[in-house]
């Protein structure tokens, strides 16, 4: 069993436990009313995107998503929250570093020794969530489980609908194609970007992930037989009558989203192993991006 195999198949118990940890977390994580910028990189970037359409869509406050380095240093924000797997990916700690003591901070990783440390004004540690692999699974759905469990958002089927992700036969054919199209909702849109990135990373496969609205303007002309779309959640209506009309493998999200993902990760790496490559080992990825000075 390669090591992403080993640390997705953990995810309910992770989840679990992040869970039940979100209660105590009220002081650190972002609180009600306050204007909020979630950063991150890569995979980080796309758990920002789905919990700042989770938080505001809860009516909590106005939160925006940036890549950590694409962050607006113009504009006011009563908190920054950071993800971090590594603790040491350049942009984070950069954009950290030029708001120490000018807005408050905190950042979520899984290793706490680690420059974040100094950087941040406040830690969340997920260390159990850590993971060997270049590719993340655990930890950012782990991350996300937290911030969704403080929002009052997680549903008691998301750890049950994860174990079934991981149990249940993948579609039949779907290991096969050669094109993907993920597609998603408000906060589902980056899910959908985050699988896509699973498969571009684990298996060198030609992906593509948009808000579901905006699939049939434009996109949609892609899918043929031979192509996969999978829908994050709910699909509007007709559109998965207008996918099966191309000849394209139509891919239903009856978990919750986030167990959907796990799916995705475990698609990912069968379409490697289908095609002889190492999921351990993607190309041209290190664990964390450092940058020289």
């Amino acid at each position: 069993m390669t090591h992403v195999e080993d640390e997705l198949n953990s995810q309910p118990e992770c989840w679990a436990r992040a869970a039940g940890e979100a209660v105590g977390l009220g002081g650190v994580l972002p609180l009600p009313g306050e204007r909020v910028a979630v950063v991150g990189c890569g995979t980080s970037y796309f758990m920002a995107q789905a919990f700042a359409a989770l938080r505001e869509g809860a009516g909590q406050g106005e939160t925006d998503a940036f890549a950590a380095s694409e962050f607006p240093a113009g504009r006011a924000y009563d908190r920054v929250l950071a993800l971090t797997r590594s603790g040491t990916t350049t942009e984070v700690l950069d954009l950290l570093t030029a708001l120490k003591g000018r807005t408050p901070t905190t950042a979520i990783t899984a290793d706490p020794d680690t420059p974040v440390r100094a950087a941040a004004d406040e830690l969340v540690v997920l260390d159990y969530a850590d993971e060997r692999s270049v590719v993340q699974t655990r930890f950012a759905t782990t991350a996300l489980t937290l911030l969704r469990a403080h929002l009052g958002l997680h549903p008691d089927a998301a750890v049950a609908d994860a174990r079934t992700a991981l149990a249940a036969d993948l579609p039949e054919g779907l290991v096969a194609c050669g094109q993907f199209t993920f597609l998603g909702r408000g906060w589902t849109v980056g899910l959908a970007n985050e699988a896509g990135l699973k498969m571009r990373e684990a298996s060198l496969s030609w992906t593509e992930a948009y808000p579901a609205m905006e699939y049939r303007h434009g996109p949609i002309s892609i899918t043929t037989a031979g192509t996969a779309t999978w829908m994050f959640g709910e699909a509007p209506e007709g559109l998965a009558e207008q996918v099966r009309a191309t000849g394209g493998l139509w891919i239903e999200g009856r978990l919750d989203p986030l167990a959907e993902l796990v799916r995705a990760q475990r698609v990912a790496v069968a379409v490697a192993a289908a095609r002889g490559l190492d999921p351990d080992r993607p190309r041209h990825l290190t664990r964390s991006v450092i940058l020289a000075p």
